[in-house]
């Protein structure tokens, strides 16, 4: 097929989907919903026997649709399952939205990223576009308030493959999501203590990681200097 016309279809593909995408987050108002923490945990439940499988779709909504803070998800998860299986459950959510989202991105390219990632974090970012070293993805994924979701799209435009892809990004949310999942059943069992103690590490751990954000970048660069996975560009064949 010639290379100008599977572009324009692709361009074409992502305007609806996209659209698509728009118009249903609008009319059911999901970002309402994630925003009200009582109003998801009531939303989740009312599907039971098969609330968990709601719980993990709405994981795997708030991974491609990036803006949406992950951190919500985690602790409704927790509150609702407990440490545990609230674990498992985001585990197999997140692990599959990060999929999706590569997938998207491997596919449909930088048309996808303009569309999906903020332009601040894109330019931030895009050193490791170019360079993507397994240990430095992981430890991108590992470190506390980073966008993890704008990751999945950011990586998949290299050449990293899919199985490796999930494996760093699975491993490099586990720890936060053990978290979050322990801090929503504290709050549900009005375990005070172990909350405290959550989040005040948590906090400590956001407030480093905020104020040296730009001298962890700059030192992960540094250990990226020689990539695993180049940056496969628009005209690239598909793998």
């Amino acid at each position: 097929m010639n290379k100008r016309l599977a572009l324009t279809l692709k361009i074409v593909t992502l305007i609806l989907i996209i659209s698509l995408f728009v118009y249903l987050f609008i009319h059911y108002d999901v970002y309402g919903l994630f925003a009200n923490e009582k109003a998801l945990r009531a939303f989740i439940k009312s599907f039971h026997p098969y609330d968990a499988i709601v719980f993990i779709l709405v994981q795997i909504v708030q991974v491609v649709a990036a803006p949406i803070p992950g951190e919500f998800t985690g602790f409704v998860g927790g509150y609702i399952y407990g440490p545990v299986l609230g674990t498992i459950y985001s585990t197999i959510g997140l692990t599959l939205g990060s999929w999706l989202a590569f997938i998207l991105a491997h596919f449909f390219g930088e048309p996808l990223l303009e569309k999906v990632v903020k332009p601040a974090v894109f330019e931030k970012f895009d050193h490791f576009m170019e360079h993507q070293g397994i240990l430095v993805s992981f430890f991108l994924f590992l470190i506390p308030g980073f966008p993890k979701d704008y990751l999945c799209y950011i990586m998949g435009v290299s050449r990293m493959p899919v199985g490796t892809f999930l494996i760093v990004s699975a491993a490099g949310r586990l720890l936060g999501t053990i978290m979050l999942s322990i801090t929503g059943s504290s709050v549900r069992d009005g375990h005070y203590f172990l909350l405290g103690c959550f989040v005040g590490a948590g906090i400590i751990i956001f407030v480093a990681v905020y104020s040296y954000q730009d001298k962890l970048l700059e030192l992960l660069k540094k250990k990226s200097n020689k990539p695993d996975f180049k940056r496969r560009r628009n005209d690239d064949p598909q793998n």
